[in-house]
């Protein structure tokens, strides 16, 4: 899929020199951004990282299935489930996408040219609310291919 959109991109971006290439600094991001790169020819490790970029973390919940939750204790993933967009999960360095939202605003004002981005889906669900005030429960929802490349242009996000 990495090498595809790779792909993709050389077809559609006809200088990429013009272009800033971020990625989130989790490993399967980088590798992704470095198949991305080297599909449209060019050099895989020439790209920067941004923390604000990482997906929502979880806290305590990190690294388990809902399953595995529902498991250990018996309803408590049903808070979630009413409200997926503002939940917040147990543990110090929780987020709930809200709060996601807030840092990747952050970073989606920084940016001051055309910019390829390496991210997450909690990430994406972020930029449809920021760009295009999708609900929260819509946000929440959103499928996010792996195999499509999200173009932002004049406001609108498009699935290409």
């Amino acid at each position: 899929q990495a090498d595809r959109n790779g792909r993709r991109l050389a077809e559609l971006i006809a200088d990429p020199l013009r272009f800033d290439f971020v990625a989130s600094p989790m490993r399967r991001n980088r590798e992704t951004m470095e198949r991305v790169r080297a599909a449209m020819g060019l050099d895989p490790a020439a790209y920067r990282t941004d923390p604000r970029l990482v997906e929502v973390h979880f806290g305590d919940w990190q690294g388990h299935t809902f399953a595995e939750l529902e498991a250990r204790r018996p309803g408590s993933t049903q808070a979630r489930r009413f409200d997926k967009w503002n939940f917040v999960p147990p543990g110090d360095s929780a987020e709930s996408y809200e709060m996601l939202t807030a840092r990747v605003a952050a970073w989606f004002a920084e940016i001051s040219g055309p910019t390829v981005c390496v991210t997450h889906g909690g990430v994406v669900r972020a930029i449809f609310r920021l760009v295009e005030g999708m609900s929260e429960s819509k946000a929440a929802a959103l499928e996010v291919p792996q195999d499509r490349v999200l173009k932002l242009e004049d406001g609108r996000l498009d699935w290409l």
